[in-house]
């Protein structure tokens, strides 16, 4: 069983999971998980990664997964780029961490990008695996298919070893928002010029949940320095479908960061 930690915070109690390999140095990595992620759900990717970049590591569960409190819904539809940001905020101050480096996946991705628009300057950087910066109709697909697959029943007994109660509501909080008609609209146009930090933006080319247009976007519209990779025999998954390759590249792009 992972070990887990709690915290309070503003009202909620979430549960994280802070890595420091002996010798480890520089910013802490922070780890940001897709829209039916929690903590356990990465498994040992952090591990890998903190051992293999050096560095201390930061996993934690969004309020309403996980074992972290449950959460009201409807979530707002700009849960994203509003709340999710917000709570970043407060685990920051809460664990009292100095620079950070956020690596986001998926729905992760997005809060990462959101958050470090706002220049928070204990932000070193960020690193976004399979981003979304808008919606796109693969996406909506992707998640209609996840929602099937949801009712009968094969999905929905996986995720329960993670979510336990929080089950429906992490995957209604998720699959609600995305297909609901007014979400059509959201996106981070109007951020993503506000990052300023170096940023890393990996995607698998074979990704059922977005095209490589969203690297696209944000290889033209990021303020700061911004290396994109496009991965071949990957799909949504990059942590898990090309570890090696992901593991390789967060560190040369750690290692290039000011200390």
């Amino acid at each position: 069983m992972t070990h887990r930690e709690f915290i309070e915070i503003a009202g909620a109690r979430l549960e994280y999971q802070l890595l420091q390999p002996q010798g480890s140095t520089g910013p802490t990595l922070v780890l940001l998980h897709e829209g039916l992620g929690s903590l356990e759900l990465w498994k040992d990717f952090p591990t890998q990664l903190a051992e293999y970049c050096g560095s201390p590591v930061l996993i934690y569960s969004r309020q309403g997964y996980g074992r972290s409190s449950p959460v009201r819904l409807p979530r707002a539809l700009d849960y994203l780029s509003v709340a999710g940001p917000d709570e970043l905020g407060r685990v920051l101050d809460s664990l009292a961490l100095g620079q950070v480096v956020l690596l986001g996946h998926s729905d992760g991705a997005s809060i990462a990008l959101a958050y470090a628009a706002r220049r928070d300057p204990r932000v070193s950087g960020v690193v976004v695996l399979a981003p979304h910066v808008d919606v796109e109709q693969a996406s909506v697909e992707g998640v209609r298919r996840t929602v099937n697959a949801y009712a009968r029943g094969d999905l929905r007994e996986r995720l329960r070893a993670y979510h336990g109660e929080n089950l429906d509501g992490a995957f209604r909080g998720w699959s609600e928002t995305w297909l609901h008609p007014a979400f059509a609209k959201w996106n981070l146009h109007q951020a993503l010029p506000c990052i300023q930090v170096p940023l890393l933006a990996i995607q698998g080319r074979d990704d059922e949940f977005a095209t490589p247009a969203q690297l696209q976007t944000i290889a033209c519209e990021v303020g700061g320095n911004c290396q994109t990779v496009l991965l071949d025999d990957c799909r949504h998954f990059p942590q898990n479908q090309a570890r090696d390759r992901v593991l390789t590249l967060v560190a040369g792009f750690m290692a290039k960061l000011p200390r």
